[in-house]
């Protein structure tokens, strides 16, 4: 029964389709258009610029995680979380928006920049959608080349096929930037990560030798050692060290 309910809804969302458009074309309704201008330009139709705007939004959570600070940030908190061995606590939801607000904080100049040359020109109608995008890229392109190793783009550029590149901005195309970038990213991540565990490592390895000496193999050390980092991450002012690391890393 569910099937031929299906069936039935199928058949009819395939009637109307090409009702709707012809329909639309009978009563000239433009739906998606691109006409050349005298200058050799392109206007969209505003059907076809909402369709690229919704098909953006889609794409932008794996922006956010790839071309920003924001798989740093959450790397390194996952990291420390591991490291003290509070288990879920802070949970993934508050990692994720700590990493989000913190990531906000670190690209406001970029996201500046991108509203002052893309964004504000293009609602003024001075520039059209493509310019737009191409000078809402340029800070993006500028960010990434300056967090990303020399390493990493010669090795993408080598498994491509193409010459090694100089590193300038017009010589990098987003389809090798953007994987070593990314390269970059974790690389980084877990060199801090290996520096912040550093501490919790040698208080775990103080409290089993203890333990061992004292004859209790029966105890978990994590118990014992649980309260001791939580103590010193908390008087060293851990969270402020960890967000200052975090953000300056991107300054430097």
């Amino acid at each position: 029964m569910r099937g031929g309910r299906l069936s039935i809804a199928a058949a009819a969302t395939g009637l109307l389709v090409p009702v709707s458009s012809a329909l639309a074309q009978s009563q000239g309704v433009e739906i998606l258009t691109v006409q050349a201008a005298g200058d050799g330009a392109e206007t969209w139709s505003v059907s076809l610029q909402v369709l690229v705007f919704m098909t953006a939004l889609s794409l932008l959570p794996a922006l956010l995680i790839t071309m920003t600070s924001f798989t740093r940030i959450l790397i390194v908190l996952a990291i420390l979380r591991q490291g003290l061995g509070t288990q879920q606590t802070p949970s993934n939801q508050l990692l994720v928006g700590i990493a989000l607000f913190l990531s906000c904080f670190v690209m406001a100049p970029v996201g500046e920049r991108i509203y002052a040359d893309a964004v504000e020109p293009y609602l003024e109608s001075r520039i059209d959608a493509p310019a737009a995008l191409g000078a809402a890229a340029e800070p993006l392109r500028e960010f990434m080349l300056a967090h990303t190793r020399e390493a990493d783009l010669a090795l993408f550029a080598s498994l491509a096929g193409r010459e090694p590149l100089d590193g300038s901005g017009e010589a990098v195309p987003f389809s090798l930037l953007l994987p070593a970038f990314v390269t970059s990213e974790l690389k980084t991540a877990f060199q801090i990560g290996f520096m912040l565990l550093i501490p919790f490592l040698v208080i775990d390895l103080v409290v089993a030798s203890v333990l061992m000496s004292m004859g209790m193999v029966m105890l978990s050390p994590l118990i014992i050692s649980l309260p001791f980092k939580i103590m010193l991450f908390v008087l060293v002012d851990g969270w402020s060290l960890v967000m200052t690391t975090l953000a300056g890393s991107f300054y430097v």
